[in-house]
C-alpha cells in the first residue's frame, strides 16, 4: 500500500475501495502510518466525502481494528440504544435496565461527556463504587445472570477509532459525516447487535443544528447498520431546550431514580418510551407498565450492585454529592416561559464544572441545574427558574449572564 496514493486519490473525490480502507485502517492502528498522513487523508475526506459503501468499508475495517464482543449460541437478541448527545440526556440510564425487562440482553458500552453533551460514564460514577470497566468474561456472566451491562470502551476494541479520533479533534475534521458514522458505528457495531436504535437529536443543545442534518446523518447511519445486517431504527428528537429537569452527572441520576420510582418528568419518559418500543418486543402499555411497577427499578439495582455500586446510596444522591452552594435562579417577571436554551444551560454546566472541555479532565459530579421550568411553562415574578448547584458563590456569578441569556419569558 502506498499511502499518498491513497491521500491523493481521495483530494481527487474517486473512490476508494474495501481493501485500500482496510490496508490504510489496518497500517495506521499498527503505527506503520504516520499521524500526519492520516490527518491529511481525514482533511480529504472532510472535503470530498464518502459514498455508503466507502463509509461501510470503513466502519468496517475500524470495528476489525479490535476485537468484536462474542455470545453464547442460543443468546438472546442484543439490542441497543445510541444517542448523538444532548443537554440533560439521561435516557440509557432508564432505558438499559427497562429493555432488559423483556428478555432482551442490552450489552450497552457509553462514553465519557465533552463539551456540552453528558457522558454516560459520568453518570453512572456518580453511584458510590460503581466500575465501568468490566472484562469481557465477567460483562458475559452479568448478561447471562441479569441481561444488562453498561461499561465503557476498552482498549480492545475499536483501537483504530481512538487513534483517528484524537487527530480529528485537532485537525478540524471532527464534523466530517462520514467519520462521524464510522467512528459511531464501529463502536456499536463490536457490541455484535441484532438491534439498534438510534436517537439523533438537533438543535441548540445538540451537535446537529438542523433537522435536515440530523436527517442526513440518521440516513447515513442507517444505511450502514443495514449493510453490516443489523434491524435499525431512528428517532428524530430536538434539543433546543435541556431533556428533563436536571442536568449534572448526580443530579440527572436522581431524576432517573425518580422515573424508576413511578414519577419523573414527562417529556423524559416520553423519549424513553419512544426509543425502547423501537427495539422492544414488548408492548409501550406494557414498558410504562414495567415502569410503573418497579420491575425497571429492581433491574436497575440489579445492575447497580452487579458493577460494584452502592445502591443504598440511589435514593440519595443529592446527598451523596451535594454541591456547597445551592442557590435559585429566578425569574425577573411573572409570565410564560418561551424558551430554555439548551446549548447556554449546557455551556454554563460546564463552566461549573459539571462537564470537560478536553478529555483528560475532571468532572465535578456534584454541580449542575434541577428543577428548570420548561417552554410553555407559567412563572410568577421571582419565582425559581431553577436551582443551581455550584462549588462556590463566585462560580454562580459567573454563570448568571449565560442564564439571563437562555431563558426567554414574555
Amino acid at each position: 500500500m502506498h499511502t499518498p496514493s491513497l491521500i491523493e486519490k481521495k483530494r481527487d473525490g474517486a473512490e476508494l475501495d474495501a481493501e485500500e480502507i482496510e490496508s490504510l485502517i489496518t497500517a495506521f492502528t499498527r503505527g506503520e502510518v504516520a499521524d500526519y498522513q492520516m490527518s491529511a487523508w481525514a482533511m480529504a475526506v472532510f472535503f470530498r466525502g464518502m459514498t455508503p459503501r466507502e463509509t461501510q468499508h470503513l466502519t468496517t475495517s475500524m470495528m476489525r481494528s479490535g476485537r468484536v464482543i462474542e455470545y453464547p449460541a442460543g443468546s438472546p437478541p442484543k439490542v441497543d440504544k445510541h444517542s448523538t448527545g444532548g443537554v440533560g440526556d439521561k435516557v440509557s440510564l432508564v432505558l438499559a435496565p427497562l429493555l432488559a425487562c423483556d428478555e432482551v440482553w442490552v450489552p450497552m458500552i457509553s462514553g465519557r461527556g465533552l463539551g456540552i453533551t453528558g457522558g454516560m460514564l459520568d453518570k453512572l460514577e456518580s453511584i458510590p463504587g460503581f466500575s465501568v470497566n468490566l472484562d469481557e468474561q465477567r460483562a458475559l456472566q452479568q448478561l447471562e445472570r441479569i441481561g444488562v451491562f453498561m461499561i465503557g470502551q476498552t482498549a480492545d476494541i475499536c483501537p483504530a477509532d481512538r487513534k483517528l479520533y484524537a487527530l480529528r479533534d485537532v485537525t478540524g475534521t471532527v464534523p466530517s459525516q462520514p467519520l462521524i458514522v464510522a467512528s459511531i458505528m464501529s463502536k456499536k457495531l463490536a457490541e455484535n447487535l441484532d438491534r439498534l436504535v438510534l436517537d439523533v437529536k438537533f438543535g441548540s443543545g445538540a451537535f446537529m443544528k438542523t433537522r435536515r442534518e440530523a436527517e442526513q446523518l440518521a440516513a447515513s447511519m442507517t444505511e450502514v447498520g443495514e449493510l453490516m445486517g443489523v434491524q435499525m431504527s431512528c428517532l428524530l428528537s430536538p434539543m433546543d431546550e435541556p431533556l428533563g429537569r436536571a442536568v449534572g452527572n448526580a443530579l440527572e441520576v436522581a431524576e432517573c431514580v425518580e422515573i424508576l420510582r413511578g414519577g419523573g418528568p414527562p417529556d423524559l419518559i416520553t423519549l424513553i418510551l419512544d426509543l425502547s418500543e423501537k427495539v422492544s418486543t414488548a408492548s409501550r402499555e406494557r414498558l410504562a407498565a414495567w415502569l410503573r411497577d418497579g420491575s425497571a427499578w429492581r433491574k436497575f439495582v440489579q445492575l447497580v450492585e452487579a458493577q460494584g455500586g452502592d445502591a443504598t446510596a440511589l435514593e440519595k444522591m443529592q446527598s451523596v454529592h451535594q454541591a456547597p452552594v445551592i442557590q435559585p435562579f429566578t425569574a425577573p417577571r411573572g409570565g410564560t416561559v418561551r424558551a430554555v436554551n439548551a446549548e447556554a444551560v449546557g455551556r454554563a454546566s460546564v463552566l461549573l464544572g459539571g462537564g470537560r472541555q478536553k478529555a483528560d479532565d475532571a468532572v465535578d459530579l456534584a454541580v449542575g441545574f434541577s428543577r428548570l421550568k420548561k417552554a410553555s411553562e407559567q412563572v410568577e415574578n421571582g419565582e425559581p427558574l431553577m436551582f443551581i448547584h455550584a462549588r462556590s458563590a463566585a462560580d454562580v456569578t459567573s454563570i448568571l449572564p449565560l442564564l439571563e441569556k437562555a431563558v426567554q419569558i414574555s
